[in-house]
């Protein structure tokens, strides 16, 4: 006697059972990305000032993520060869996401180029309550991934900071949302801190060091041991290739001065 096909029905029902298994999840996350703010639109001129920065660094611009920023030119109204200046970008190893700031026809011209049209506000830094342990999608902020981070105080209207005293591990993110970060243990090499104010670490502090996240020009960083692979306040950074080596392994801040970031020996 031969096998019966399997009936409709059941065929049906199986289908639906794979259909309802989730294979995805959706979620809001934040990410910190190098800009490129553009003040002049000659491509020749921007390809010869960009290079060398390249080649210092090879290694944090291969396959980085960048913004276009258009905020500063000094026509806001002129065109943007925005082929010519993805092509160029791409060349130097660089990955064009998106562009901030610009009129209408600057993001049409971006959009054709597939690039994302980004937000250009910047909220200032607000001493706000900030929990360590913020599921990922709350405000559309990433959670740290397996977050070395303390409890804070529960008195709320003294919390004015994160503290950690534990090492942070390669590949471990802490953001200090909305206030300081105080971190009392090492900073392994790949792990990454971020603040929206200052940042201060008492032990060897490697890794990317991000003060000043939202915006705050007046953020600083403080260390007793510097060996960070990138170094950043309010989006101004320099990578370890840039930091002067009389400085590395000291007592050290990091502040902006005019928009020039300047380590200094404390």
């Amino acid at each position: 006697m031969s096998a019966q096909p399997p009936s409709p029905a059941a065929g049906t029902d199986s289908s639906a059972a794979v259909a309802d298994e989730p294979v995805l999840e959706l979620k809001a996350a934040a990410f910190t990305l190098p800009v490129i703010r553009l003040l002049g639109l000659d491509m020749d001129a921007v390809e010869a000032q960009l290079e060398p920065k390249v080649q210092q660094a090879p290694g944090f611009f291969r396959n980085t993520p960048v913004v276009i920023d258009l905020a500063a030119l000094s026509d806001p109204d002129a065109e943007v060869g925005f082929p010519q200046l993805v092509g160029l970008l791409r060349g130097l190893g660089m990955i064009p996401v998106g562009v901030r700031g610009g009129n209408a026809a600057q993001h049409e011209a971006a959009q054709a180029m597939e690039l994302a049209i980004l937000s250009d506000a910047h909220k200032p830094r607000q001493r706000a309550t900030a929990s360590p342990h913020t599921p990922a999608g709350d405000a559309g902020e990433a959670a740290p991934v397996q977050p070395a981070v303390e409890p804070l105080p529960t008195d709320e209207s003294a919390r004015v900071s994160m503290l950690v005293d534990r090492p942070v591990r390669s590949g471990q993110r802490v953001y200090a949302k909305g206030c300081d970060l105080t971190v009392l243990a090492p900073v392994s090499s790949g792990a990454e801190l971020m603040a929206d104010g200052n940042i201060h670490v008492y032990a060897p502090m490697r890794g990317r060091v991000m003060a000043g996240r939202a915006g705050d020009t007046g953020a600083r960083i403080f260390c007793q041991d510097l060996q960070a692979e990138l170094i950043s306040v309010a989006g101004h950074y320099r990578v370890s290739e840039n930091i002067p080596a009389d400085l590395k392994g000291k007592r050290v801040q990091v502040f902006l001065d005019h928009d020039v970031l300047r380590i200094e020996p404390l």
